[in-house]
C-alpha cells in the first residue's frame, strides 16, 4: 500500500514538473501597459485567464509561445460607449469589434438599455460571447416603463417607481445610470428628476453617463447640468460622444473643454468620450421638435394640417440654427421600408421623389419617411479641428458610439468597424496628434478607471488577460462611409480572458467573453 502511494506521488510530481509554466507566453514584445507610460520590452505569461508574469521570462515554458517580433502588446481595448442591444443576440461574436482590437464593450448608453438587465445578462451569457459586455441602466428605459412617452413632469410616486427600477438594474450588475436628454421620453424630464434617479445609482457605486441636452449652441449649459447631477448625486460623470455639432459654432470645443476642466478643479470627477470622425449617427427623429413625438402620436399629428405645418416651420428654424441650408448633410444608414434609400442623403431622396430642390420640400420628404418608419442616419455635423482638439484632451476616452453589425446589412457609420484602428493609423501614425502610449491609455486604463473595472485596462500581473498584439506601422481602419462593412487590419492577436478570439488576424470562433457585472 505504501509503495503504491509513493508511486502515485512520484507520478504526480513528474506530471507537475512536466507541466508548462504558462498557457500562453508572448515573447519579445514592446509592451504599452495602458497607463500612459513609455513602452518597454518584456515577455508576458498568461495562466488560467490571468496575466501571470511580465518581465524577462527566458527559461519559462508554455503550451503556446508567440514571438511578438517587436510588435506592440497592449491591454485589450475597452469601448466605453456602444449600443449592442438587439444585435449581440444575432452576432454574439461581435466580429466588427474584436477585429478592431476590442475585448470589452459597455452598452446601455444614451438613456437606452434593456428593461430587465438581469434576464438579459443571463440570456446573452447562454449564447456565448466573444468579448466582455457591461451595461448601464437607461433613464429613457425606466421612464418609458413607468410613464410611457408622456410629455410632462413625473410625480413623486413615479419618481419613486423609477428609482426602484434603477436600483434593481444596479443590483443586477449595471455599472451606472445613463441619460439621453435629446431623446424621448427623457427629454421631457427636468434636472431634479435626473438627480433623483442618479442618486439611486450612486448609492450602489455607479457612474452617471450622459448624452447631454445639447451639443451645439447650448453645450455649456448642458455640461453644467450634467456636472450638477454628478455633484448632487455624488458620483463620477461621463459626457458621451463629446463634440460640437453646430456648424455655426465649429471651433468652440476650446470653451467646452475649459468648462469640463473648471468642474474638475471644483471636485467633480468628470471625463468625456469621443469617436474619431466628423460625422455622427442617430435616428431621423432628431430633426423634429421633441413635442411632436410625445405619447407616440407623431403619425396622428402629421395627419392634422395645422400641426404638420407647425412641425415643418420648427424643423426649418432648427436647420437654420444648425448652420445648414438643406439636408444634404443627412444620409440614410438603414431604412427597412425602402432599403434602396440607404447610402443616399435626404436631398438625393428628395430628387428621387421628383420634388423641387430646397429645404422646404426636403422637410416634406423627411415627414413621409417617418410616416413609414424611423431611418437610422449619418450626419456630417462636426469639424475635424474640434475632433482633434478633443482627442488631445487628457480626460477624453475613445468610444465608438456604434454597435455590433451584421456584415453587409445597411450602410452604417464606419465607427462600428474602425474606431480604434483609425485612432492608431490616422491620429497617431499619420497626423501625430497624440502618442501611441496616450492613444492606448485613452482606450484602456482611462475607461477602466471611469467604469470601475479594477482588473482590466492594464498589462499588470494578476489582472485579467485581455490583450491585443499589433504592428503600429500596419494597423489600419478600412471601413469608409461608402463601404463601411470592412474589418480593420493589423490586429494580429486579440486575447479575451486568456483565449484568442483573433489569431493571425483571423476570427477563431472561441467564446471566452463574460458579462462584467458591477459589484
Amino acid at each position: 500500500m505504501i509503495r503504491r502511494l509513493l508511486l502515485l506521488l512520484l507520478v504526480c510530481l513528474a506530471a507537475a514538473l512536466a507541466a508548462a509554466d504558462y498557457d500562453l507566453l508572448i515573447r519579445n514584445a514592446r509592451v504599452v501597459d495602458g497607463a500612459g507610460n513609455p513602452w518597454f520590452r518584456a515577455d508576458v505569461g498568461v495562466k488560467s485567464g490571468r496575466i501571470a508574469a511580465v518581465g524577462r521570462l527566458a527559461g519559462a515554458t508554455a503550451d503556446r509561445i508567440v514571438d511578438a517580433q517587436e510588435r506592440v502588446l497592449a491591454p485589450g481595448l475597452i469601448d466605453i460607449h456602444t449600443h449592442i442591444e438587439g444585435e449581440v443576440e444575432k452576432v454574439p461574436g461581435g466580429d466588427n469589434y474584436v477585429m478592431d482590437g476590442v475585448t470589452t464593450v459597455v452598452t446601455g448608453n444614451c438613456g437606452g438599455s434593456e428593461d430587465d438587465l438581469g434576464a438579459w445578462f443571463a440570456k446573452i451569457e447562454k449564447l456565448g460571447l466573444w468579448l466582455n459586455v457591461a451595461s448601464l441602466i437607461g433613464h429613457n428605459t425606466v421612464r418609458r416603463q413607468v410613464m410611457g412617452s408622456e410629455n410632462r413632469q413625473a410625480t413623486p410616486e413615479e419618481i419613486a417607481k423609477m428609482q426602484a427600477l434603477v436600483g434593481q438594474g444596479m443590483r443586477d450588475g449595471a455599472v451606472g445610470f445613463s441619460t439621453g436628454l435629446i431623446y424621448t421620453p427623457g427629454t421631457y424630464a427636468n434636472t431634479e428628476e435626473v438627480i433623483a434617479l442618479a442618486k439611486a445609482a450612486s448609492a450602489q457605486g455607479g457612474i452617471y453617463a450622459s448624452h447631454m441636452r445639447d451639443e451645439g449652441a447650448k453645450v455649456l449649459e448642458a455640461i453644467t447640468e450634467a456636472c450638477l447631477v454628478g455633484r448632487q448625486a455624488g458620483m463620477p460623470v461621463q459626457l458621451a460622444h463629446f463634440k460640437i455639432d453646430n456648424r455655426r459654432l465649429w471651433g468652440s470645443s476650446e470653451k467646452s473643454i475649459a468648462l469640463v476642466d473648471k468642474f474638475r478643479r471644483e471636485g467633480v470627477d468628470v471625463s468625456v468620450d469621443q469617436y474619431p470622425y466628423d460625422r455622427s449617427s442617430t435616428s431621423l427623429t432628431i430633426t423634429l421638435p421633441s413635442w411632436a413625438l410625445a405619447g407616440g402620436k407623431l403619425r396622428e399629428r402629421l395627419q392634422d394640417r395645422p400641426t404638420r405645418e407647425r412641425i415643418q416651420r420648427e424643423m426649418l428654424a432648427r436647420l437654420k440654427e444648425l448652420g445648414h441650408k438643406d439636408y444634404s448633410y443627412a444620409v440614410v444608414a438603414s431604412y427597412r421600408p425602402e432599403p434602396s434609400y440607404e447610402g443616399q442623403s435626404i436631398s438625393e431622396i428628395n430628387r428621387l421623389k421628383k420634388r423641387k430642390k430646397g429645404a422646404k420640400n426636403e422637410v416634406e420628404t423627411i415627414l413621409e419617411l417617418l410616416e413609414k418608419g424611423n431611418p437610422q442616419m449619418v450626419y456630417h455635423s462636426m469639424s475635424v479641428k474640434d475632433v482633434e482638439r478633443i482627442l488631445r484632451y487628457p480626460n477624453a476616452a475613445v468610444g465608438s458610439d456604434g454597435g455590433i453589425r451584421e456584415f453587409g446589412v445597411g450602410v452604417p457609420h464606419p465607427r462600428s468597424y474602425g474606431t480604434r484602428a483609425r485612432v492608431l493609423a490616422e491620429f497617431v501614425r499619420q497626423r501625430n496628434i497624440i502618442s501611441l502610449e496616450e492613444a492606448i491609455r485613452k482606450m484602456t486604463s482611462l475607461p477602466a478607471r471611469t467604469l470601475g473595472f479594477r482588473d482590466r485596462g492594464l498589462v499588470r500581473e494578476g489582472l485579467a488577460a485581455d490583450l491585443v498584439l499589433f504592428d503600429p506601422a500596419k494597423v489600419q481602419d478600412q471601413a469608409t462611409f461608402q463601404k463601411p462593412h470592412q474589418f480593420s487590419a493589423g490586429f494580429d492577436l486579440v486575447i479575451v480572458n486568456g483565449v484568442a478570439v483573433v489569431d493571425n488576424g483571423k476570427l477563431t470562433g472561441a467564446r471566452p467573453g463574460k458579462v462584467l457585472r458591477a459589484r
